[in-house]
This record gives C-alpha cells, sequence and structure tokens, in this order.
C-alpha cells in the first residue's frame, strides 16, 4: 500500500494554497476517504423507509401477498443465500474499479460524484419511473424539463417558459446521443420549408425557389414552423387534415433522403462542418442519419482551434458550388485536450453567409465544457464580465474563451454531459436547443403512450417527452439526480462554479508544475505542455533527450502510459497514480504549431512519415477532483504527480538499451 504523501515543495507562479478552499464542497462528496459515509448512508436509509412507507400506505386495505412467515421458508433461505453470495462477488470484483474518488486519479473524464445526485438516484430508483411520459413518470418527466431550463439559463439561452422562444432541453444516455439529436434536428429543419413549397401553401409568405428555402437561417426556419402552426390551428378540421397529410408527404422524414433529393434535383446533399478534433460521433451520426461519412467535412484547425480562415475559406466555396451546409460545429472542451474553439467567430460567419443565402445551423459541443459556463453566470443568469471573472485566476478566461462561452446563447443547440464536469452518474447526457419551437418538426405519435392533442402550455407539451427524444424508455432517476444537484448547486459562480474554479486553479498549478518539471528533467527529457489549457483538462508532450524520431518518442511515451493506467491483472493500490493518453494530429496544429512543438522537443517532423506514428502520443490528464489541491494538509497532488513521473521517467530511461 502506499505511503501517506508528505507535503512537497511548491513552486511556480503562484502558490495554489493562497485560494481558499469553499467549505461547502465538504458536504457534497462522500470524500477521497468516505469521510461523509455517515452522511450519505443517513440519506439513503432515511428515504429507502420514506419509500417503503409510501408503499404500505398506498392501500392499507390490501393483504399481504408475502407473508410473514416466508423468510423461514428453506426455499427463501436458498435464494438469500444464493442472492448475497453473488452481491458478495460482485462486491469483491469491483474492487479491482478504476479508483475515480482519489485525487491520485487525473486520468479520464471521471471523478467523484455530487452527492445531491447520488442520494436523488438512489431514493428515485426503487420508484423506476419511466420518462418516456408522464403515465410512467408523473413526478420526473416534469422534473427533466425544468433540468433543460436549469442548462439553458447557464448556457445564455431564454429560459422563460413564458416567453415563445424559450429554449428546451431534455437528457439523453450521454453526448453521442445528444449529438445525434443535434444533427436529427438541423436536417429536419432545413428540409422542412421545402416540403411547404412542395405542398403548395402559399398562404405562409415561402422562399422563391428550394434553393433559398433549403438554405434559410434556422432562426427564420423556426419562425416558420411556428407560422405553419398558427395557420393550421386557424383552419377547418377537414382542411386542417388535408394540408397536414400533404406536407407530411412532401417531407424528408417520409422521403428519405434519396427520394427527397430526387424530388428536389436542383439541392445537393448538405454538409456538416467540423473541427479534426471533433468527437467521432459526429462520423457515428452522419452516417446513422443517412447522410454518409464523406458529408462530414472536417475543418483545419489553428492551435488546437478552429481555424476561422479556413471557415471561412470552406463556406465560400459552399456558396460558390450552391453546396449547402446543414451544420457547423464548434467545440467547448474538446475531449482530447480541453480547447474551446472560436464559437463567437463561428456564429458571426454564419451570420454573414445567411445574409448571402448559405443558411445552416451552429451546433455547440460542450459535452466536457458546458458547465464551465457557471463560472461566467451571475446568481441573476446575467454574463460576468471577464475582468472580473479574472480576479479569480491566473489566467482564465482568456478573452477567446470568454467570447466563445458569451456567444453559445447565438447557437442553435448545445450538448453538454452532467455526467461529466456536472459529476453526476452516467448516463446523464443532454441535449439543448435555442427555440422549443422547432422541436415540433421531431413529434413522433403512439397512440398507446401518448392521449389527445398536443397542449399549448410548455410543461404540459413537454410531458410527452417519448415523442421528441430519440430514445424510447428511459430512466427518470438520472433526472431527478440532475435536478437535485442544480437546486442544490445553482448554475452560477457563487454556488456551482464554486467546484468549477477549483479545478481551473488545479489546471493552471499544472502548468505551473509542469514548467518547473521540464526545467529540472532537462538532462534526460524534453517536456511541455503543448498549448495552454482552456479548461481543466491538460496533455504533456515527453521525448528522451537526444532523440529525434517520433516512433521513439511515441514508444518512451507508451512505457510510461503503461505504468499510469488501470491493469485488472494487479490490485489498484499498486499504482500511485493514473494518466490517460491520446494523440496530437498535426492537422490540430497547422505548421506554425507543428514547428514550435516539435522544435521545443527536438523532433524531427520527418519522422512522423512512419504508417505507425504519424501522431504524437500525449499524456491527458483530467484535472476533475477538488482535492487535488488539499487545503486541510497542504498537499498538492499534482507536485506528488510530477515527483513521481520524474523518478519513473528516470528509470525507464536508465532500464532503456
Amino acid at each position: 500500500m502506499a505511503a501517506t504523501p508528505a507535503p512537497s515543495d511548491h513552486s511556480g507562479s503562484f502558490d495554489p494554497f493562497d485560494a481558499a478552499h469553499p467549505h461547502m464542497l465538504d458536504a457534497c462528496f462522500l470524500g477521497p476517504y468516505a469521510q461523509n459515509d455517515t452522511l450519505l448512508e443517513k440519506l439513503v436509509v432515511e428515504f429507502l423507509r420514506d419509500h417503503v412507507y409510501w408503499r404500505r400506505n398506498f392501500h392499507p386495505e390490501d393483504p399481504l401477498a408475502i407473508s410473514t412467515t416466508a423468510a423461514l421458508h428453506p426455499d427463501y433461505l436458498a435464494f438469500e443465500a444464493k442472492m448475497r453470495r453473488e452481491l458478495h462477488l460482485l462486491s469483491a470484483a469491483l474492487k479491482k474499479s478504476v479508483p475515480f474518488h482519489s485525487p491520485r486519479y487525473i486520468g479520464h473524464m471521471a471523478s467523484d460524484l455530487l452527492l445531491p445526485g447520488l442520494a436523488a438516484q438512489i431514493l428515485t430508483l426503487p420508484y423506476n419511473p419511466n420518462n418516456v411520459t408522464e403515465d410512467t413518470a408523473p413526478v420526473t418527466v416534469e422534473l427533466e424539463v425544468k433540468v433543460g431550463l436549469q442548462l439553458a439559463r447557464m448556457l445564455g439561452y431564454v429560459n422563460d417558459p413564458a416567453q415563445p422562444d424559450c429554449a428546451f432541453g431534455h437528457l439523453t444516455s450521454g453526448g453521442t446521443v445528444a449529438n445525434y439529436q443535434a444533427l436529427r434536428l438541423a436536417l429536419a429543419q432545413k428540409a422542412f420549408p421545402v416540403a411547404l413549397r412542395a405542398a403548395g401553401i402559399g398562404e405562409l409568405d415561402l422562399p422563391d425557389d428550394d434553393w433559398a428555402a433549403f438554405n434559410l437561417h434556422p432562426h427564420a426556419a423556426t419562425a416558420l414552423v411556428d407560422r405553419w402552426g398558427r395557420w393550421l390551428a386557424q383552419a377547418a378540421p377537414a382542411e386542417r387534415k388535408r394540408w397536414q397529410a400533404k406536407v407530411a408527404a412532401a417531407r424528408i422524414e417520409q422521403l428519405g433522403l434519396v427520394d427527397f433529393f430526387a424530388t428536389h434535383p436542383d439541392l445537393k446533399t448538405p454538409k456538416v462542418l467540423a473541427p479534426v478534433t471533433a468527437h467521432y460521433s459526429w462520423s457515428k451520426g452522419c452516417k446513422l442519419l443517412g447522410l454518409g461519412r464523406g458529408q462530414l467535412e472536417r475543418l483545419p484547425e489553428r492551435g488546437m482551434r478552429i481555424d476561422v480562415d479556413a471557415l471561412e475559406a470552406t463556406l465560400e466555396r459552399c456558396l460558390r458550388q450552391r453546396q449547402p451546409v446543414l451544420m457547423a460545429v464548434a467545440v467547448l472542451g474538446t475531449t482530447e485536450y480541453g480547447t474551446v474553439d472560436p464559437i463567437d467567430a463561428v456564429v458571426d460567419a454564419r451570420e454573414r453567409y445567411a445574409a448571402r443565402g448559405l443558411g445552416f445551423a451552429v451546433h455547440v459541443d460542450a459535452a466536457w465544457g458546458g458547465y464551465l459556463a457557471s463560472l461566467l453566470r451571475n446568481e441573476d443568469g446575467s454574463l460576468r464580465p471577464r475582468a472580473e471573472v479574472a480576479l479569480e485566476f491566473e489566467s482564465f478566461p482568456t478573452p477567446g474563451v470568454h467570447a466563445a462561452i458569451a456567444a453559445v446563447g447565438r447557437t442553435d443547440s448545445v450538448t453538454v454531459d452532467p455526467h461529466k464536469l456536472g459529476y453526476l452518474p452516467y448516463g446523464a447526457g443532454a441535449f439543448v436547443c435555442r427555440d422549443h419551437r422547432a422541436t415540433a418538426l421531431l413529434t413522433e405519435a403512439a397512440d398507446y403512450v401518448f392521449h389527445g392533442e398536443a397542449a399549448p402550455d410548455y410543461m404540459t407539451r413537454y410531458r410527452r417527452l417519448g415523442q421528441i427524444i430519440p430514445e424510447g424508455s428511459k430512466s427518470g432517476a438520472a433526472a431527478a439526480a440532475v435536478y437535485v444537484t442544480h437546486q442544490a448547486l445553482p448554475l452560477d459562480h457563487a454556488h456551482f462554479g464554486l467546484l468549477s474554479a477549483q479545478t481551473i486553479r488545479a489546471a493552471e498549478h499544472f502548468r505551473a508544475r509542469a514548467q518547473r518539471f521540464a526545467r529540472e528533467n532537462e538532462d534526460v527529457v524534453h517536456a511541455l505542455m503543448p498549448f495552454d489549457p482552456d479548461s481543466n483538462l491538460v496533455c504533456l508532450a515527453l521525448n528522451p533527450a537526444g532523440n529525434h524520431s517520433v516512433p521513439i518518442a511515441n514508444a518512451f511515451v507508451r512505457r510510461l502510459h503503461d505504468e499510469l493506467r488501470i491493469d485488472p491483472r494487479h490490485p489498484v493500490q499498486d499504482k500511485q497514480f493514473f494518466a490517460s493518453a491520446t494523440t496530437l494530429k498535426p492537422e490540430a496544429l497547422g505548421v506554425e504549431g507543428v514547428d514550435r512543438i516539435f522544435d521545443a522537443l527536438g523532433l524531427d517532423p520527418a519522422t512522423l512519415d512512419d504508417e505507425n506514428d504519424d501522431k504524437l502520443v500525449l499524456l491527458r490528464h483530467t484535472l476533475m477532483n477538488p482535492y487535488l489541491i488539499d487545503h486541510e494538509n497542504r498537499i498538492s497532488y499534482i507536485d506528488l504527480y510530477f515527483d513521481h513521473l520524474a523518478l519513473r521517467v528516470r528509470a525507464l530511461l536508465a532500464s532503456a538499451p
């Protein structure tokens, strides 16, 4: 077992212990040493008993279906013994799990769970609500709709249901499904005006041709959906039914991609523009929708962020070639590097090209970094000035990061994962769209689940979640967990932001400590952070001193990573620290970035030509744990990690042939 760590010698541009530790957070987690076990046990027992009383008092006149003597029957006792045995075996096996709770874990995007969410999920599970409809989840469906409004407020969308353009959000199993939903809505919204033209509804003031209809600004397309609904509501029942059938027959959802574009030969299948660092779910989503992977165009980057000039050139080419664009994706916190794309510049480009007749949706994939927006929100939901936020940190947020997060409210939809930086159990992703009226295009009907006409009231309408969401059945317990957490820790800088701030400070200290590590070990290894972190996910590049070959550098980092990853063949206690790895794509850096990083590492970019080593392997660190800087004991686990890394680097190089 590892020895108790001693306080380390801290150096860098600031003392990590200078910032006060918010003691409210001490009640938020079970804790690295399970210090809050009594609190969690009290909560679980209290609400389990409450559930039991609810069952007993539902209809107390009903007789006991399980007799009081059943527990004495041999079959009962045999099954109990078997169940206990299997649970003990499971409990023992789970001790090989990844210790996400420990500040020694800085690997993938997981950490300890927030107690309000964990307790709320455990509390709700015995009720087993299915959030497909209020018929099976009368409480948690409403909570899920409220979660969407909570997230909308943090992201800068309109979150007042009384407003006609109020946002709408729902939970998904994860960011991947949320990205699918974004593609699904964007395609429905893009094709709907064309269907209205095909149906011949002149009263709605439609665009003059299919190209113009297919390339409306998403705001204009949403307004058209709203006008269509209002026009139908005023029509006589028979007339309404006739026009509904005509439009439905012309929609892309009815025809499919092949027949839709055969019916409208002047239109091409639209492209999805995404940065080269975008998550692989975008490729999967394009295939799933039938667009095909070939319609996903990867945009080059500059410094791990979308190259705005390349985006501009791509849009100009698309306009010139009459190539429609379905969506441009910007990333708020890449899952590999934690970097933030210039969302403001992407939205500005969309506005310019929509004015020239090339409209498309802008989606923000904030699966990782979405909750960082809490740092920029006041308690009333207003945006905090950058100068005010920056007082709490050494360099966060940069002007670019602040402008990017501030621009999220001008986009059309967002993916954000409560089960990542929301510190909630899997699976709880979320999809949020800017204007709820667009979701009418996604509605499906099933008579055995949904009954009657859609209600005009916002909250009542979305009690039928199953009509809109990609899934059928889904857990209401996840919605309860997210809602209760957001109520206990509102999504602003004074509450949830306290947790986010801890992780940003850890990243800033990591940067300072990485610089010291590089200086102290330059005799054996070249080390640097390839780019300054925009968030709390940071990378480290390493190359043995005197080596110029990328394959040799990669082999060294892989050996190092093997010592920092979970090995199910050995007890997890054998590991001192846990980190993950990723690769650095030259096309994500640009020529200047490649030259800068490879020169600093002493590597020859020409050696990237090797077919097995066309990328540079990096160590990747996710700094989520709020106790990486342990104020109580004045221990920096970041310092301890670099001390450990220095020992392992020297040992591996000494043992190399």
